[in-house]
């Protein structure tokens, strides 16, 4: 993140009075990008001016993204933003003795394709055929699950050789369970639709509270990077969450270098990246946890086929990293088996 903010512009009274009293800046300006495009990828330079629309000309203008200046020469700025996504392009034009705030949307994409991966099975452990799995992770030596649909969701602690169901907690009949994370001795796990999460003892399982959703719609998959929880909630954004309040501080949006995608579903940080499961699809995104962008894209296909075929079978979902072992565990709703992987770059 830029350290050049644009605090003294916020501290100015933004004042829109000029020849005729006109007080719309639109009126005034206009932001014009050369092509009229939209789209763009992090860090391209592109060619944009002020365009005075009353002979109002202006003195200076500074462009900004997010509050950060963009490095600015004649009419060209670079894109060179830390998260990306849909943004707005503000302008500040000083003219005369008056100032005017003009924005524009814009979309800021990767600036390179993901990477493509295939896997490799090290090992199968048993799974519960009827746990309809949402969350899955590796917490001080147990294996902890989530599982969905209501009057069968749950909380578990496993053992992972056996898939022996240690501690077990059901949730509330109106409630549909979705995805979890651990940290600081605690289990977190969201709700699908019902806007509210809930806070377990690690070791016991007891709840020790509740939490509602802010600006987020809904709740899919949850992972932590030690000190920060993220959440996905069905688009393009994943939420950042303070461990602490469960307050959504801030959010990241999904990106390739062609558009937004908006379907990622349980979570797991793996080494710096999020590790996120495709909704409906045999695929896993590798996401970078700071701008956003989908680094790479892990084919699984297969792996629905290596287990018991039943009406009940769901799609792939679930992913927890062991971190002594440096693999990843994947199953599925209703899968009778978790394979133990190795990713591999095609």
């Amino acid at each position: 993140m830029s350290l050049t903010k644009i605090f003294v512009f916020s501290c100015i009274p933004l004042i829109f009075l000029a020849c005729g009293g006109e007080t719309n800046p639109t009126k005034l300006f206009s932001i014009e990008i050369a092509g009229n495009k939209n789209d763009f990828t992090k860090n391209q330079e592109i060619s944009v001016r002020v365009k005075s629309k009353k002979d109002v000309i202006p003195d200076k203008v500074t462009y900004s993204i997010d509050g950060d200046i963009l490095p600015h020469d004649q009419d060209k700025i670079v894109l060179n933003v830390d998260r990306l996504g849909k943004k707005e392009l503000k302008a500040v034009v000083e003219y005369g003795e008056s100032t005017a705030e003009l924005s524009k949307n814009i979309r800021v994409l990767a600036d390179a394709p993901p990477k493509l991966y295939t896997y490799e099975i090290i090992d199968e452990f048993p799974h519960d055929i009827d746990a309809f799995t949402q969350g899955l992770e590796f917490y001080n030596g147990f294996l902890y699950e989530g599982t969905g649909q209501k009057g069968q969701s749950s909380l578990r602690r496993i053992k992972l050789e056996s898939a022996e169901v240690l501690v077990k907690v059901d949730l509330d009949y109106n409630y549909f369970g979705e995805g979890i994370t651990a940290l600081n001795d605690k289990i977190y796990q969201l709700t699908w639709k019902s806007k509210t999460g809930f806070v377990y003892d690690a070791e016991t399982l007891e709840q020790l509270g509740s939490f509602q959703y802010g600006r987020s719609l809904e709740g899919w998959g949850l992972c932590n990077d030690g000190s920060k929880i993220y959440k996905s909630d069905g688009t393009e954004k994943i939420w950042i969450l303070d461990p602490e309040t469960l307050a959504e501080e801030d959010y990241i949006q999904i990106v390739t270098n062609k558009s937004l995608f908006n379907k990622a579903n349980e979570l797991e940080f793996v080494e710096g990246k999020i590790y996120a499961n495709v909704w409906q699809k045999e695929s896993m995104m590798i996401i970078n946890a700071e701008s956003g962008a989908i680094e790479g894209v892990v084919n699984l296909g297969g792996l629905k086929q290596k287990v018991r075929q039943h009406k009940n079978l769901d799609v792939l979902n679930g992913i927890a990293y062991h971190p002594e072992r440096k693999t990843l565990f994947v199953t599925g709703k209703n899968w009778d088996k978790i394979f133990e992987i190795r990713i591999i770059e095609k």
